[in-house]
């Protein structure tokens, strides 16, 4: 079964990086410039910021359904990148890395859960979205367990 991945839509972000940084501290964001390559995945672009650049770390409600499974958690932002949307397609960020992929059904209970090589992730998501009841499948980064990237079934 085909699927789907996007990442996060950059103008709920696009405002933040125009606010000074004790305006962003009151809301608990950091201004960060990334200093090593290969560390910082965007969840719009779903790839890596580059050294220097400059990225916005916040915490972000992944999972806003009213279930035991509500989450949220920590996300790096880039300015001016466009969202990575796509079918059939692992992205860069995601496809380095191991994943912790949880698939969940209509009342946002985890139905299945799956640690995997974010390059073998392909096979695994189109196991899942060819049952029913799978209606989507939130992807984290398994080192520190941040959110990725949501997984949806594609008709």
């Amino acid at each position: 079964m085909p699927f789907r991945i996007r990442g996060l839509a950059p103008e709920t972000f696009t405002p933040l990086f125009a606010l000074s940084d004790a305006a962003l501290a009151a809301r608990d964001i950091r201004r960060i410039t990334v200093e090593e390559p290969g560390g910082t995945p965007c969840r719009i672009s779903l790839a890596d910021a580059e050294p220097g650049e400059q990225v916005l770390l916040m915490a972000y409600e992944h999972q806003p359904a009213a279930s035991p499974f509500r989450a949220s958690g920590p996300i790096f932002v880039r300015h001016a990148v466009q969202a990575f949307d796509s079918v059939g397609v692992i992205p860069p960020a995601i496809a380095a890395r191991t994943i912790s992929a949880r698939a969940y059904d209509a009342q946002a209970m985890m139905t299945e859960g799956e640690l995997v090589a974010g390059a073998e992730l392909e096979p695994l998501l189109r196991a899942w979205f060819a049952r029913p009841e799978v209606e989507s499948v939130h992807l984290h980064y398994a080192r520190r367990g941040c959110y990725a990237a949501l997984a949806e079934r594609s008709v």
